[in-house]
């Protein structure tokens, strides 16, 4: 298995520790405790927002969240992006003024979990948008959701926390995690903008529910397939439809569901080759997500 541009970096440990607990016959035990930690992101001289998080990649989360929710449109120039370690905050630089003060008087909270606010229109960007043409084989699905849940991750060691990856035919190239799965998605945002990456050849698979916030994040991304092992919402099935993106969910083992964008699947696994249902996977924590 070929590993990933960037990863969590396991070797750190300020991303989780030890807490002594009692199990349910009373034994004492010790097991590994996700940490999360406010970021406090910036956009040159107003505080945005403060988001709860596992501490890894700020630049990267403030860049994509920024991105995501639209305080960075197309022609604004980043002339900077700087985390204080000691203040934990990130502040972005823009050569010209932002219309952001405007998005702030209005938010909207979403489904998700840590950070799951919205600022503005969360349609806004989107009007008459589609997505662009792509493949999607599934023999690509079958092996990403192999690679992706043997992968060595805090979800496997510590659970109680969401991954995204951002992927290209049965590769996996960005994988990124926190507390939240808007967190994870916007840290591979801002790794795509900052190194100009494409997402029109992409495959953005999450952990997560894939819900309004998650379709509307990876259209903003111009991601056209995105997928998961967990469900649905109506709405952000409703959403991949409109956009033209192919929605994949449930996706385990031998088995997935498409509800949108099914014209892009070209069904060349052979099955036999797919075990039924992953042993030694991200089931591991499924209680804690």
């Amino acid at each position: 298995m070929k590993a990933p541009l960037i990863a969590p970096d396991l070797s750190r440990e300020d991303l989780a520790r030890p807490i002594k607990g009692f199990d349910q016959t009373g034994a004492e035990v010790e097991i590994r405790v996700v940490e999360e930690r406010p970021l406090s992101i910036w956009l040159n001289s107003r505080e945005i927002v403060t988001a709860m998080t596992i501490g890894d990649y700020p630049e990267y989360l403030a860049l994509g969240f920024l991105r995501n929710q639209g305080m960075l449109p197309e022609g604004v120039e980043v002339t900077g992006v700087d985390y204080d370690d000691f203040s934990e905050a990130v502040v972005v630089r823009t050569r010209e003024a932002t219309d952001f003060e405007e998005k702030l008087k209005r938010r909207t909270r979403t489904s998700g979990c840590a950070m799951g606010t919205v600022f503005g229109d969360m349609m806004e960007g989107l009007e008459g948008l589609k997505m662009p043409p792509a493949e999607l084989r599934t023999s690509w699905l079958y092996a990403l959701s192999h690679q992706i849940n043997r992968m060595p991750s805090l979800y496997l060691e510590a659970g109680a926390i969401h991954g995204t990856v951002l992927c290209q035919k049965d590769h996996p190239l960005v994988y990124m995690e926190d507390v939240g799965r808007h967190n994870a998605v916007d840290k591979v945002a801002g790794w795509m903008y900052r190194e100009g990456v494409s997402g029109a050849d992409k495959i953005l698979y999450t952990t997560g529910r894939l819900t309004s916030e998650m379709v509307i994040k990876c259209a903003h991304m111009g991601i056209p397939v995105l997928a998961s092992r967990s469900g649905f919402t109506a709405w952000g099935a409703s959403l991949a439809q409109s956009l033209g993106m192919t929605l994949i969910g449930r996706l385990r083992g031998q088995r997935f569901v498409c509800l949108s964008g099914e014209e892009r699947l070209i069904r060349d696994a052979d099955l036999s080759s797919v075990s039924a249902e992953e042993s030694r996977s991200r089931r591991k924590g499924a209680q804690d997500e």
